[in-house]
């Protein structure tokens, strides 16, 4: 990305985080109660969009309060990496496995909202056992004191082991309908069997992708924020119970966004970050809106994207020393962007702006 192009776009958005999430919050909830009243649904809690956004955001960032100086007391310290931008190395000791305490709420919220419908269950289910894998990756981390947890591998295999059970349990429920994907211009591309490989790289793709974004304090749970919002809002006519999911990590989101803004007294982790993507994956796939969930994940692909840019560059540039070079200064796009001059706050902002425009374009594809 050239960011001189784009210098004076930034400047618009030199915000504070508590200016940025207060923005963003507002945004968000002044929306949902709109399409509440347009639509007279802000008296039933299976198919508002703002009571579950509300519910879990308060609660999240209420228990918050309490959580944060258990997991100060724990020595549950983020460990920064040494070779990441210079001004992260402030940041080491600040709390992680913040997950551990807006997940739970939006999947009670959810589920109570819900009246424990059997697709609220499943995918409550897929994003507390992707909460789990990132749970455990954590504490490897915590206890060994390095930025290596678990294997890579065993990671892989872990999530994939998730989508495969959880793809069962779409074959069982609703084994013709799922399979057929809805493209731009009406199209509906019957997969068939081929849906379901496509469904272990979604949730693969799609939990990496928003573990690769929780780099920047507050970027992996605004965006998120935004994502769920949108993704939920637009399958709110055909799946009201999932909308409420949306709605509800959506708030759980905001309300973890209250102690991970810019400067973060709490990073959510791994516990977070791949439960996000997980549940991401889980709406996409059982509401039939692959298409739509691309789009509104459209910031998490772009940071995929320059990782395996990244690496690919490098490697096709070694000399006879083994040596490359690279296409950015560093992957993911937003540290290329902090070692441009870019401030953190910067940074997230403009990937809220970029993110709300895909949700936008969501609505009218």
């Amino acid at each position: 990305m050239d960011t001189k192009s784009i210098s004076s776009t930034t400047k618009l958005i030199q915000l504070s985080g508590v200016t940025l999430l207060m923005v963003l919050s507002s945004i968000l909830i002044l929306v949902s109660l709109f399409f509440d009243f347009i639509s007279r649904t802000w008296q039933t809690p299976q198919q508002s969009l703002t009571l579950p956004l509300l519910l879990s955001g308060i609660i999240s960032s209420i228990l918050g309060y309490g959580v944060i100086p258990i997991l100060r007391k724990i020595k549950a310290g983020q460990v920064i990496q040494e070779d990441g931008p210079q001004t992260h190395l402030k940041k080491a000791g600040t709390p992680t496995m913040g997950g551990i305490f807006f997940i739970p709420v939006v999947i009670a919220v959810t589920l109570l909202c819900s009246q424990f419908s059997p697709d609220a269950i499943a995918v409550c289910l897929v994003t507390f056992a992707y909460a789990f894998i990132g749970w455990v990756d954590d504490w490897q981390i915590l206890r060994q004191q390095s930025n290596k947890g678990i294997s890579p591998k065993m990671k892989l295999t872990l999530q994939v082991a998730i989508a495969v059970g959880f793809c069962l349990w779409i074959l069982w429920q609703k084994p013709f309908d799922i399979t057929t994907v809805a493209l731009p211009g009406g199209i509906n591309l019957a997969l068939g069997w081929l849906f379901f490989p496509l469904a272990g790289f979604v949730f693969a793709a799609e939990s990496n992708a928003t573990n690769l974004t929780d780099g920047v304090d507050g970027l992996a749970a605004g965006t998120s924020a935004i994502a769920f919002w949108g993704l939920g809002a637009i399958i709110a006519t055909s799946n009201a119970d999932l909308t409420v999911f949306c709605m509800a990590m959506s708030g759980g989101c905001l309300g973890f966004l209250l102690h991970n803004r810019n400067p973060a007294k709490v990073f959510m982790g791994d516990t977070g970050s791949l439960a996000l993507g997980g549940a991401l994956a889980g709406i996409g796939l059982v509401s039939s809106h692959l298409w739509t969930l691309f789009v509104v994940s459209g910031i998490f692909f772009l940071e995929s994207l320059s990782v395996i840019a990244q690496v690919s560059y490098y490697k096709a540039t070694k000399d006879e020393n083994g040596k490359g070079k690279r296409l950015l200064k560093m992957a993911p796009l937003h540290h290329h962007l902090e070692l441009s001059g870019w401030r953190e706050t910067q940074v997230v902002g403009m990937f809220y702006l970029v993110n709300m425009v895909l949700v936008v374009v969501a609505f009218f594809i």
